[in-house]
């Protein structure tokens, strides 16, 4: 329980549910033992009776009468009854209403505190995790830890109180006719609890084999084009056919556990009723029970069955969602490295300094930046070049603080960039990623997304600068065009110049391009750049690219090559050099000459 712990602040924060979940299943048990009494009481009347209505002989008018009055008093009974079992089904409505409600809440609490405490953590932490875990720990482990705080607690508070109140009841009567009773009982909730663990151990398994056949069956139908080509359906089907046997075979498996769930239940249900009808006979017969007392223990039995049969259920329940809390818990008790110092809130002008600076990602240990210093004055344009992996954006990367040095110190107007606060250093900074991301909304909003309230004039205006404006407006909704997930309904340079839009509505005063135009051809980069002339003016630039072509606009360049500064300068001052600049634009120039 030592994980579950962490629960305990939502439990408290919900006590008041919890209060009267109590009181509720207390008055709801009580309402199912009286009832048993009740029928004692009325199988007693009639066996103490039965003699004396015998006794006024057959058909006689004092016979009539005595047994009118004997039903009153059975249909006394017997409305008492019916007004309990009413009475219980109505606290135990309350009963769901405060202890599943309370549960549903705390479900509630808890995704979104491990959300928001997602939305905390660096970018490192979601390179060391992949996706599915993430999304698993919010939705599978918190619906298993749900389990625990509803049915587990509602069903461990009805068994706990139920046998302090029944079982000082029962021994009242009979301590022997008890024993007798509780016998199978242990075995019972044991047995449930061992059965109950193979299921779900199989189940777990099944859930693997279904994962693995969806996932081959997502990967033919996407590929279905190659499958086709390569004229392999016949092995796909094959393949598919064994992952099929592997899912039925784990299946029957667990079907032949289950089978044995019920008939084992109802098997030691029934030996506890045998024992109590055997034992109670005999005290009968001994003169120090009645027949009423067997049939109120044989209700008491049925009482205890399925509340000590949910032992052995909630107690893999409550091991499930220890283990469940535990993974939550992990990332919970992750926390961030990337911290403001001071706090400091500023309207930036724009200065960017790198002193030295060195960078490596502390799950691969690579080095990905290797004493690199540079200068950018305010509105200033620098154009960083190089290949694949040279370092290139993680320059950007540590200028939004989404990692922090290594070594080195980069400054924001002359002030250590730890000393910001994040969130205001952010908002001042629109970046365009290399890889774009766009949400499953409309383009409006995704070129808005950055904006606290949605200005359509800036909107427009960032489309037109980004040259998507045109190809915004012939779609048939225009603006209100749904993008789909990733938006995948946008080709690879639309979803860039959306991205261009959605950093320049902002108005930041630093503006970073992350390969932005890669996905665009030789003509609508011209375009898109000279339109951005504009755009940039004021503004402190960062042009990020492995195209020489990018570079044009930008007032300085650096080539990096492995992490560190190979070349700097301007344009002419690179190309006079005869170094790698001047390799990668030639290279370049002929690529496209020779489109």
């Amino acid at each position: 329980m030592k994980e579950l712990s962490h629960l305990n602040k939502y439990l408290l924060r919900y006590k008041w549910h919890l209060f009267w979940g109590l009181v509720f299943v207390i008055i709801s048990n009580l309402f199912q033992i009286v009832p048993a009494q009740m029928v004692r009481r009325s199988i007693d009347l009639v066996t103490d009776n039965i003699h004396v209505y015998r006794a006024f002989g057959e058909g006689t008018e004092a016979q009539q009468g005595f047994f009118n009055l004997f039903t009153q008093g059975i249909l006394m009974y017997a409305i008492l009854i019916l007004v309990m079992a009413l009475l219980r089904g109505l606290f135990l409505y309350f009963v769901r209403q405060t202890l599943i409600v309370m549960s549903r809440r705390i479900e509630y609490d808890l995704k979104n505190d491990i959300f928001q405490h997602y939305q905390t953590l660096p970018l490192s932490f979601y390179r060391r995790n992949n996706t599915g875990d993430l999304l698993n720990r919010i939705s599978e482990d918190v619906g298993r830890v749900r389990m625990y705080l509803g049915p587990s607690i509602m069903y461990g508070l009805q068994l706990f109180t139920l046998f302090l109140i029944l079982i000082p009841i029962m021994f009242t009567i009979s301590v022997k006719l008890t024993l007798f009773a509780l016998i199978p009982l242990p075995m019972l909730s044991f047995s449930i609890y061992y059965v109950n663990n193979i299921i779900e151990r199989r189940s777990e398994e099944i859930q693997k084999s279904q994962s693995r056949l969806s996932t081959f069956v997502q990967e033919a139908f996407s590929g279905i084009r190659v499958i086709k080509s390569f004229n392999r359906e016949k092995e796909s089907i094959e393949r598919f056919t064994v992952e099929n046997d592997e899912y039925k075979r784990k299946s029957l498996r667990l079907t032949r556990v289950q089978s044995l769930f019920f008939p084992l239940m109802f098997g030691l249900i029934g030996l506890s009723t045998i024992l109590t009808v055997y034992e109670g006979s005999v005290e009968v017969i001994e003169g120090s029970l009645t027949f009423g007392n067997i049939v109120e223990f044989v209700i008491y039995v049925n009482l205890l069955t399925w509340p000590v049969a949910s032992l052995g259920w909630t107690s893999s329940l409550v091991q499930r969602a220890e283990a469940s809390q535990k993974r939550i818990n992990e990332f919970l008790k992750t926390s961030t490295d990337i911290l403001s110092q001071k706090e400091l809130l500023h309207q930036i002008e724009g200065r960017i300094e790198f002193r030295n600076v060195s960078f490596t990602y502390p799950d691969t240990g690579i080095e990905a930046v290797k004493k690199v210093s540079f200068v950018l004055e305010p509105g200033d344009s620098l154009a960083i070049i190089g290949s694949t992996g040279s370092g290139k954006s993680t320059v950007a990367n540590l200028i939004s603080r989404l990692y922090d040095v290594t070594s080195g110190e980069i400054l924001i107007d002359g002030v250590p960039i730890g000393d910001f606060n994040i969130t205001n250093l952010r908002s001042q900074i629109g970046y365009v990623p290399q890889d774009v991301f766009l949400f499953s909304d409309t383009i409006y909003n995704n070129i808005g997304f950055g904006l606290n309230e949605p200005n359509e004039e800036k909107i427009l205006q960032a489309a037109k600068d980004a040259d998507v404006y045109k190809n915004i407006m012939d779609f048939p909704n225009g603006f209100g065009t749904r993008v789909g997930e990733r938006g995948i309904t946008l080709s690879g340079g639309q979803k860039q110049r959306v991205s261009i839009a959605r950093a320049i509505v902002r108005e930041p005063r630093i503006l970073m391009l992350d390969d932005a135009l890669s996905a665009v051809d030789t003509k609508t980069e011209n375009t898109i750049l000279n339109s951005m002339r504009g755009v940039m003016q004021g503004r402190t630039t960062l042009i990020i690219s492995h195209r020489v072509s990018s570079a044009k606009l930008a007032n300085k360049i650096i080539v990096l090559e492995d992490g560190a500064i190979a070349e700097a300068g301007t344009h002419d001052e690179l190309w006079k050099q005869n170094g790698l600049y001047r390799e990668l634009y030639d290279r370049q120039m002929f690529a496209e000459t020779s489109e």
